[in-house]
């Protein structure tokens, strides 16, 4: 279906744009490069044509976000199991918004035949630079302990129903 008559244009806006991305954006190439992977895996479980524009549509908006925002003030994790990124992929972005104001957003990907609506978890919080180390996420009030160590990122939570943001993440740099 990805390779089908029906979805050309899109993918040429998506070749485009990932090209695009690798030349100017500022965030680390392999960042661009995994997430692509990570992106080509999730559109091969599609089992519809929908589910792929959708998530054609939601790299696109991706790529963007790659080459729109300063990636130089934002730190990229990927969550690692077992000397590789884990499955499904789970992301957290910590972009340094001004002196005082730091956003923390986490992104996991759930099944791409869900809704639209359900394929995709996320967190979100803001905090400052002296309190990093305990988030509390805006959107479902998981609290979670942060522990930066160097290129790496150890999160843990005590509560129930925030397991999925736990784990031990990867710095790109």
């Amino acid at each position: 279906m990805l390779c089908g008559s029906a979805l050309e244009k899109n993918r040429q806006t998506l070749n485009e744009k990932y090209l695009t991305a690798l030349l100017v954006t500022d965030a680390p190439i392999r960042l661009i490069e995994d997430t692509q992977k990570l992106w080509l895996n999730r559109v091969l479980q599609c089992k519809s044509s929908g589910c792929i524009k959708y998530q054609i549509d939601e790299r696109l908006e991706e790529l963007n976000f790659y080459t729109s925002m300063n990636q130089s003030l934002t730190q990229h994790y990927f969550k690692y199991q077992n000397g590789g990124i884990a499955q499904p992929a789970t992301q957290i972005q910590v972009h340094q918004l001004g002196k005082d104001r730091i956003k923390i957003e986490g992104l996991a990907y759930l099944n791409p035949n869900n809704r639209n609506d359900r394929q995709t978890l996320s967190l979100l919080a803001y905090t400052s630079p002296d309190k990093k180390n305990e988030i509390l996420d805006n959107e479902h009030q998981c609290k979670y302990q942060f522990n930066y160590q160097k290129s790496l990122l150890v999160v843990k939570s005590a509560q129930k129903g925030c397991e999925r943001f736990i784990g031990t993440y990867r710095l790109y740099d």
